[in-house]
């Protein structure tokens, strides 16, 4: 049985698509892909159905990942019942997310960056309204948190 695991940011076209992207690359590359279900979602819907942000994808592109195929969409209850994992990129979101949150939900509810190795950061900082380093930043961080996710489940 597959592993489910939702990640989620604001409006789904930076942070949680470039998760779903990485993640899915890290266990396709470590042969454990058909062990997982994947997707991310925003708790907000502004943007559902499109792609993610243009310099979302440039940036995952210079690294090797292919967002393209992606499209936004909102979080939905239905999410707590589906996922075992939904873990969101900041506070805000993952309050945002207990506060719809089934009070019988029993999978892991939590900020991604847990999972990661590096400790100057606790939170996927939104890199909508700054520049390149912010796109470069969201890489690194979601880079390692992915590694640490996939060494975790692999326990």
């Amino acid at each position: 049985m597959a592993v489910k695991i939702l990640f989620v940011c604001l409006g789904n076209i930076c942070r949680s698509p470039t998760a779903e992207g990485i993640f899915r690359k890290v266990v396709s590359d470590a042969g454990v892909h058909d062990r997982f279900f994947i997707d991310s979602a925003g708790t907000a819907g502004w943007h559902t159905g499109k792609t993610p942000d243009a310099r979302t994808m440039s940036a995952a592109v210079t690294r090797g990942y292919d967002l393209s195929s992606l499209r936004a969409r909102q979080v939905c209850a239905a999410d707590f019942e589906e996922f075992d994992y939904i873990l969101a990129m900041d506070n805000e979101n993952l309050e945002h997310l207990r506060s719809m949150a089934p009070s019988d939900y029993s999978g892991h509810l939590g900020l991604f960056l847990a999972f990661s190795q590096q400790a100057d950061h606790h939170e996927v900082p939104d890199p909508y309204y700054g520049g390149e380093a912010g796109f470069t930043l969201v890489l690194d961080l979601i880079e390692d948190a992915s590694a640490g996710l996939l060494a975790q489940l692999q326990k």
